[in-house]
């Protein structure tokens, strides 16, 4: 993430929700324009041809960038003022290092996954899955020679390595994927459980990763990263974007976990369009207040439906109380 953006006033530092409206983005760049245009292009103009080199060569990893040092903009599929005002905005809300744009959330998934699992290593995950995340799981990767083994809400540390063991006793831990809550069911999973299962299976040459999907409680309403997850994973089509007029989906983490997947989003090509990232910058100027009156609402419903004389169960974790399964760690973790 860009650190030379003005984010407090007189040594105060604003909130995400204040800095949604301007943070990433110099309006002196575009005309005096109070907000980013859609930069609508695939290629931009070099100074010379050696500026051209250069930036080709810190966009592919061939040189680092100096010290205030910024990749230029090269070409629509490796970078955009829309998508990188947009990415920077998005590492705020989760005290991320970076963040990475996708045309989907599955797009955001499939990606991460693929970075880091290839034939001989295993992919935990939880279990129920989103239908498209477990296809994908389930299907897509065994065809490419990955394993898979799945847990369930509850189970312990002695349970899970049980499984690993019997059902992929030859192969390394690649990466742990959560939904937490899932998806449909609200089943919470301990991040800090995982995070400590992933650490138990590190060598001296990979370190397993432990990836969140967030989509469900969005990122006012969990954090991840704070409870060592390094990577958090988003369905930007629901929550952030939240007009029902775009699909995205996005990523966040560290520069160091970010890099394989940004990596291979450049050579597979599914980023954002310059018109989602527009899109979704302006929907992030509400998230904070549209997240605070949909939980209120749907608080009330859940309410009403838990009270109702024909309703068996209501799955909603603000209807936990002390005593249910999940209510510590709803409350230690959400």
């Amino acid at each position: 993430m860009r650190k030379d953006w003005k984010d407090s006033i007189d040594g105060r530092t604003l909130r995400p929700e204040s800095l949604m409206m301007g943070f990433g983005y110099t309006p002196a760049w575009s005309e005096g324009a109070l907000k980013s245009p859609i930069f609508q292009t695939s290629t931009f103009v070099f100074e010379s041809a050696e500026q051209g080199k250069h930036f080709f060569e810190l966009a592919t990893g061939q040189c680092e960038c100096a010290p205030g040092e910024h990749i230029g903009m090269i070409y629509s599929r490796l970078n955009n003022p829309d998508l990188e005002i947009l990415e920077d905005r998005l590492t705020l809300w989760d005290d991320a290092e970076t963040a990475l744009v996708f045309s989907s959330g599955m797009a955001a998934i499939a990606t991460t996954l693929l970075a880091y699992l290839k034939p001989g290593r295993v992919l935990l995950h939880s279990a129920p899955l989103y239908g498209g995340t477990d296809h994908l799981v389930k299907h897509t990767l065994p065809e490419l020679g990955i394993p898979t083994v799945e847990y369930v809400a509850g189970m312990g540390r002695e349970e899970i390595e049980a499984l690993l063991a019997a059902e992929a006793p030859d192969a390394q831990l690649g990466l742990i994927f959560i939904e937490t809550p899932a998806n449909p069911t609200n089943d919470l999973f301990d991040i800090g459980l995982a995070a400590a299962i992933a650490a138990a299976h590190a060598t001296d040459d990979f370190r397993p990763l432990v990836a969140i999907d967030n989509t469900f409680l969005g990122p006012l309403w969990q954090h991840p990263l704070q409870h060592g997850a390094d990577l958090v994973v988003y369905s930007a089509t629901k929550y952030i974007g939240g007009h029902s007029d775009l699909v995205a989906g996005a990523v966040v983490g560290s520069q160091a976990a970010m890099a394989p997947i940004a990596t291979l989003r450049t050579y597979l090509g599914n980023m954002a369009t310059p018109q989602t990232g527009w899109l979704l910058m302006r929907s992030l100027e509400t998230l904070a207040i549209r997240m605070e009156r949909q939980t209120a609402t749907a608080q009330r419903v859940a309410q009403f439906l838990a009270e109702h004389p024909k309703v068996r169960t209501v799955h909603y974790l603000g209807l936990l109380e002390p005593g249910d399964p999940g209510y510590e760690l709803y409350k230690r973790q959400c």
